[in-house]
């Protein structure tokens, strides 16, 4: 009988274990999933600012510091950055872009330019993607980590090597209005 209970339990252990183990996969490959759609988006701003920063240079040639940062920012091929690197760079682009609208503001002749107007269109609907897809990223990364964190699926997760993931937020810089001086 009791040989019983003892498979019994085992069994039921093996079965939380393996239940446990593929649904952090799955949290996993949600959260794989779901920065793969915000990559998108952020390819697509990282491939469209160059063009608004050479649109507005033209108008505005002596606010070089501005152009710099963001041209610095830019040095490096996309596709060659870890996740990490690519959070972390779009943190500092997304901090540059109001800083550039803010030079763009100065010049009234710019805002009435096709080019820049079509580029600022682009640039609000890239945006609000990246908004919305941020917002699904980090709800997966959520959940992953609090499964990840929760007792006792911590201890299964830690036993395979599961890690906790680092959420997408705006820099303290993106929080503050921009101030623009005519």
């Amino acid at each position: 009988m009791s040989n019983y209970i003892i498979l019994v339990v085992v069994i039921l252990v093996l079965c939380y274990l393996v239940v446990t183990y593929n649904k952090a996969v799955g949290l996993r490959n949600y959260v794989r999933e779901a920065f793969s759609t915000m990559d998108v988006y952020l390819k697509k701003r990282w491939d469209l600012v160059p063009n608004l920063v050479e649109c507005v240079k033209a108008y505005a040639e002596h606010e070089k510091g501005v152009f710099a940062g963001v041209t610095d920012l830019r040095t490096r091929s996309y596709d060659s950055l870890s996740q990490n690197e690519k959070l972390n760079v779009n943190e500092q682009l997304g901090a540059a872009i109001p800083k550039l609208i803010a030079v763009a503001e100065n010049y009234p002749e710019l805002k009435a330019n096709e080019n820049f107007t079509h580029l600022m269109q682009e640039l609000s609907k890239i945006e609000e993607d990246i908004a919305n897809a941020r917002k699904y990223y980090n709800g997966t990364v959520r959940e992953l980590n609090t499964f990840l964190e929760i007792f006792p699926s911590n201890i299964v997760g830690k036993v395979f090597g599961f890690k906790t993931e680092r959420m997408f937020e705006i820099g303290s810089e993106q929080r503050e209005n921009v101030k623009v001086d005519f």
